[in-house]
């Protein structure tokens, strides 16, 4: 293959990496505004934020190629933000609970 090809195929991959990167910024920012609307607590937020670089960083408890300590740490967060909407809510989370009546 020559040159040309390989071009084009960086360039695919290049747009469709930044149409991806494009989709998830604005479902971010839609999940800001939800949780902002939502009522919850800044603890509860920051917890949830401070999960997410966390997760995203380098430094990690065990080295990457073991993945438990991120899962747990996202886990935990997102156990917080689902308790503490349910605080605000407390018949929207027993809703969206499996099982629940």
């Amino acid at each position: 293959m020559d040159g040309t090809v390989w071009l084009t195929v960086a360039a695919f991959v290049a747009l469709g990496l930044a149409i991806a990167a494009a989709v998830l910024l604005v479902r971010v920012f839609a999940a800001r505004r939800l949780l902002l609307d939502a009522g919850i607590p800044l603890r509860d937020k920051a917890l949830f934020w401070v999960a997410v670089i966390y997760t995203i960083s380098p430094v990690d408890l065990i080295p990457d190629p073991v993945y438990l300590d991120d899962i747990g740490v996202l886990l935990l967060a997102l156990h917080t933000l689902h308790a503490a909407a349910g605080a605000v809510r407390p018949g929207a989370a027993a809703a969206k609970e499996p099982g629940a009546a």
